[in-house]
């Protein structure tokens, strides 16, 4: 094996090891005008800078029907935010922009979710 390749096996190998690791997190969810829930959850961190918020125990619903929501990036600043519902239905909630007064709030057009 070249010299080479064998340092880019080693890369990829501690990238893989060093991926973020799931952690419980303070997270406040708004619907319309309505806090659905303020408390702790588990950031499940993806790629990009995507990720998905689920009940701490990851069963049951983080909220309301809501088990599993997910923040996709689709762009610097944009993400595509979805809902699973617990009977399987993902409901699109729509785009939201990057908080710019808190990076880590994410603002739809009837929605606010905050994770930290």
């Amino acid at each position: 094996m070249s010299k080479l390749l064998r340092i880019t096996a080693t890369i990829l190998l501690l990238a893989q090891t060093t991926w973020a690791a799931d952690r419980v997190i303070s997270c406040k969810i708004t619907t319309g005008k309505t806090l659905a829930y303020n408390g702790p959850c588990l950031f499940m961190p993806e790629a990009g800078g995507s990720f998905s918020l689920s009940n701490i125990k990851r069963q049951g619903p983080l909220f309301d029907d809501i088990g599993v929501l997910s923040v996709s990036i689709v762009a610097k600043g944009k993400a595509e935010v979805r809902g699973l519902t617990s009977a399987g239905n993902n409901s699109r909630w729509g785009e939201a922009k990057r908080s710019s007064k808190d990076k880590a709030c994410w603002q739809g057009s009837d929605f606010e979710i905050c994770a930290r």
